[in-house]
């Protein structure tokens, strides 16, 4: 096997041309039997093959800095930097990251893990090395999904003052996760389809070439001057009128063209576009005919591409998705936004029933929210799907354009809590302090199934201001089904009312501490169960009331501890003064890595036996306090 003459970096540049070839189909072979086992990302891997070939080539890892934009597009990179046998536990707790992390190789450069930002990166790492007198190439790519982010397009601004050599590589395989949408995508659909333009070029530069004399000069003028046969046959040349050089399109799976291109690029002073088209999913036909069900997959059959095991109940998503469903016929002014997460949102049946009321932005995530608030200030219902730890990156439209204004815009908060597999970028474990901050911001978090589904018919009713809902990735908890006490604003709901100790869950932690009341109650002990229902604004009538009661309170949410429900429940005892202790269990104000979300809760003592332990504990020590007191008197 070619593979297997792969040990480290750069080994890449020892082999023959003619191994390159068997190279790349090594490399898919490799990357479908260990996916389909462990899960990952698949169609974007499969696309870059041949790209990612090029680029070992033409560079010298890791003297040269190579940025993976998102960076779910690095398993072949991966594979050439000799990192091989990580692939056993790829995804996996203590394993090897699905995404480009410094702290795993000198040639990650740059730590990715969402859109838009390689092209800033990249530009920084440029102007240190000038800056400091440095040799070195720098690389950014960047696909034409994450194209469509404002980010790529400040940095692209940028990047055309810069008076040094610094590539830019477009992945064109015309697929975010979902089909592109917007002006950057039907301008990048016009240079594909520009066949008249390449092989004009190709003809009269062969042409020009045979003039007697004074062929290569005319040539040379050409492509200096900026009016040139390009201007005639693209529309705009949008990057060349900014200012940087336009190479391509460039076959993305012909690695001889790819690297002759790469050559070009490195000799160019000043900010290059390398334009290299691919497909998404290449040589394995499943992926190709459903390159979105394959960009993020779980373990499948690598013969027929069929998931492993049978679908179960409902996920989160799934209830979101039928509710929307059922509430676009009975709310004419509901719309949908999703920032290209479309199916992974569950908004794909309210597009194809409310086609006009849909609206997918591209991955622009700060551009939705205000448009979502223009939407609201218009006389709409906005619901904005999006996941947790993309949200982030729409902090300040959500405090200035929909907050400030107290505009009734729907935040659906889908992936909130632990993810997995995908690590410290997607875990949406900050969602409930960065909304809990914000004036005006209502935030709501379901125990179960049918607590989102009420929650969501309430907040599309709710014209006070906006409504964040938040809730996780996976199977939906069906439990306790027979309290559904009507959701009515700011009110908890009481499950269980008791003594001793009093257990608020926030979310679908509930089921956890659904558990972990049962095995007091097993113990000897009283035990009342709160579903918070409502993270702010915060019940205190309720928690002033359990304060009487109890003489423990345990708060149990999946997000950090700082800015958490549980901080703002232990400030308002401390606040009042009320006689009873809190202990908020909570996540880490930490990053916390890729894993299986029961082994990630382990970790972090977020499980149940941790939490049960944890509360005996708590528990004795406030009786043997009371004695002790009790016998100073």
């Amino acid at each position: 096997m070619v593979l297997e003459k792969i040990q480290k970096e750069n080994d890449i540049k020892e082999l023959k041309p003619e191994e390159l070839k068997p190279l790349a189909d090594e490399i898919r072979q490799f990357l479908i039997e260990h996916v389909s086992e462990t899960g990952g990302h698949l169609a974007s891997n499969l696309g870059v093959v041949e790209l990612t070939i090029a680029l070992h080539l033409a560079l010298d890892l890791p003297k040269d800095k190579l940025i993976w934009d998102v960076g779910h597009q690095a398993y072949t990179h991966k594979l050439l930097t000799g990192r091989r046998d990580g692939f056993e536990t790829l995804r996996q707790y203590g394993g090897m990251s699905g995404f480009p992390k410094r702290k795993e190789s000198s040639c990650d450069a740059f730590n990715t893990g969402h859109s838009s930002t390689s092209i800033s990166a990249g530009l920084g790492y440029a102007a240190a090395r000038d800056i400091k007198g440095e040799k070195y190439n720098v690389v950014s790519v960047i696909g034409d999904g994450s194209m469509t982010g404002g980010m790529a397009f400040e940095a692209l601004n940028n990047a055309a003052r810069l008076k040094s050599n610094f590539i830019i590589i477009l992945n064109d395989n015309n697929m975010s996760i979902s089909e592109n949408v917007g002006g950057m995508s039907r301008y990048l659909d016009g240079i594909r389809t520009a066949d008249a333009y390449t092989n004009l070029k190709k003809g009269l530069e062969k042409a020009i070439r045979k003039i007697p004399s004074g062929g290569d000069q005319i040539l040379s003028h050409l492509r200096k001057t900026k009016s040139s046969i390009k201007q005639l046959f693209v529309p705009g040349m949008f990057f060349e009128d900014m200012g940087i050089t336009y190479l391509g399109p460039v076959d993305g799976h012909d690695i001889r063209q790819l690297y002759k291109t790469l050559q070009e690029a490195k000799r160019v002073n000043h900010a290059v576009l390398v334009h290299a088209r691919t497909k998404k999913g290449k040589g394995y036909v499943p992926a190709e005919e459903e390159p979105s069900r394959f960009h993020g997959v779980g373990p499948f059959d690598a013969e027929t591409g069929e998931t492993k095991g049978s679908k179960g109940k409902d996920s989160y998503t799934d209830v979101f998705a039928k509710v929307m469903y059922d509430m676009g016929e009975k709310e004419p002014s509901l719309v949908a936004i999703t920032a290209a997460m479309e199916d992974g949102t569950g908004l794909a049946p309210f597009h194809r029933k409310y086609r006009n009321r849909f609206f997918d932005v591209g991955i622009a995530e700060g551009h939705a929210v205000t448009f979502a608030a223009g939407l609201a200030a218009g006389g709409l219902k906005p619901v904005f799907a999006v996941y947790s730890s993309f949200l982030q990156r729409a902090f300040d439209q959500i405090i200035h354009d929909v907050a400030l204004q107290n505009l009734p815009v729907v935040f659906a908060v889908d992936r909130g809590g632990l993810v997995g597999s995908d690590g410290e970028t997607h875990q949406g474990i900050f969602d409930l302090s960065y909304l809990s901050m914000i004036p005006n911001m209502t935030v709501m978090a379901p125990k179960n199934k049918w607590e989102l589904a009420d929650m969501l018919r309430f907040a599309i009713g709710y014209t006070g201001g906006p409504v964040a809902i938040r809730y996780p990735r996976g199977t939906a908890y069906d439990g306790y089904k027979m309290f559904r006490q009507r959701v009515r604003y700011g009110q908890a709901e009481i499950i269980f009312d008791e003594e001793d100790i009093a257990i608020i869950s926030v979310g679908h932690m509930f089921e956890t501490a659904a558990n972990v009341r049962e095995r007091l109650k097993e113990a000897g002990l009283n035990a009342s169960l709160v579903n918070a229902r409502f993270v702010k604004p915060l019940d205190e009538e309720c928690v002033a009331s359990l304060a009487k009661e109890h003489i423990l309170l345990v708060t149990i949410e999946e997000n950090v501890k700082s800015g958490g429900f549980g901080e703002r429940v232990l400030d308002y005892v401390s606040r009042m003064e009320l006689a009873c202790k809190v202990v908020t269990i909570t996540l880490p104000d930490d990053y916390i890595e890729h894993g299986s979300v029961d082994m990630l809760r382990k970790e972090v003592m977020l499980d149940e036996e941790s939490i049960y332990k944890k509360i005996l504990t708590v528990y004795a020590g406030i009786q043997h306090q009371t004695v002790s007191d009790k016998g100073d008197q």
